[in-house]
């Protein structure tokens, strides 16, 4: 039983270094799509637009990698595999969702989450990154 415990606190361990690891990636995808540091857009000049994007994009990883882990292989190297590999396919159908999007509407898209005044296209999207996860969560299942 202390042999079952222990092993499952250090897959814990190994799944939330993925995870982690997976988010950040995630960060460093919307740096890519938004114009100017993200860090800076966020955290020195308060950009809403940029948060709300990050957080949808946060949001979206942190659900594929629960959906991955809930419906994990009874082989803990296979289904640390199927998270690896789902959770990057997650961010590629993410950042092909923006860039539709950003194809679909006028002007930059980057730029409207850049810009400093709120704008609803940040909402869209938002939610265009989170229902882009969503469809990979329901693939894993």
């Amino acid at each position: 039983m202390l042999g079952d415990l222990l092993d499952g606190a250090w897959q814990s361990i190994v799944f939330g270094i993925v995870g982690v690891a997976l988010m950040a990636a995630g960060f460093l995808l919307v740096d890519l799509l938004t114009p100017g540091k993200l860090r800076e857009l966020i955290w020195v000049r308060r950009n809403g637009n940029a948060a709300l994007l990050l957080a949808a994009n946060q949001l979206g990883i942190a659900g594929i990698v629960f959906t991955a882990v809930l419906t994990s292989y009874s082989s803990f190297t296979k289904g640390l595999a199927s998270t690896v590999v789902f959770g990057l396919v997650g961010l590629l159908v993410m950042a092909l969702a923006f860039l539709v999007l950003d194809l679909l509407t006028p002007g930059k898209l980057g730029d409207v989450i850049a810009a400093d005044e709120p704008h609803p296209a940040a909402k869209v999207s938002a939610a265009t990154h989170f229902g882009a996860a969503l469809i990979v969560c329901a693939c894993i299942a």
